[in-house]
């Protein structure tokens, strides 16, 4: 029995080992798409709306989010931004490392149970298409949905860079 419990753990390990220090190189597609999105998500502004679930939609809350960078890390899923968080009476820059998963060639950044330093704990899941994006989110006992456009400039970014560097 001892035996069979060690086989178990060993089989495990090995496999856990397999998966990460042999993960699968990405395709050409994949690194086309991973290029196409780091493009997309870098100088860039999301400004747009959210809604909280339970209260009235006739006057939604603004938010806005500053990428300055994006970039792919070695990892799996695992992404890096360099963000200017933006919304109620928060403005920071914070870097994230986020999984960004893939339905077809529409990414979509999520997000469970993560904790943003200065703001909280936050699950989302938030879809890319074109210049627009949209999802869900929650925040402790409170959530909703987000959406809104990405607005390209290097003027933003530079604000954002700014602000990190203080």
């Amino acid at each position: 029995m001892k035996t069979l419990r060690l086989a178990a753990v060993a089989s495990l390990l090995a496999a856990a080992f397999c998966n990460s220090a042999f993960a699968k190189e990405p395709t050409a597609k994949q690194k086309a798409l991973f290029a196409k999105f780091e493009k997309l998500m870098t100088n860039v502004k999301l400004v747009g709306k959210y809604t909280i679930v339970g209260k009235p939609v006739d006057k939604l809350p603004t938010e806005e989010y500053t990428i300055v960078s994006a970039k792919k890390l070695k990892a799996g899923d695992k992404w890096l931004l360099q963000a200017r968080i933006k919304f109620a009476t928060y403005d920071l820059t914070v870097p994230l490392q986020l999984d960004i998963k893939w339905a077809g060639d529409t990414p979509m950044i999520t997000l469970t149970d993560f904790t943003i330093p200065g703001l909280g704990t936050f699950s989302a899941r938030v879809l890319f298409n074109k210049n627009k994006y949209a999802g869900t989110w929650t925040h402790g006992k409170v959530g909703g949905h987000m959406f809104g456009v990405l607005k390209a400039g290097k003027k933003a970014a530079k604000k954002a860079a700014k602000k990190t560097k203080k």
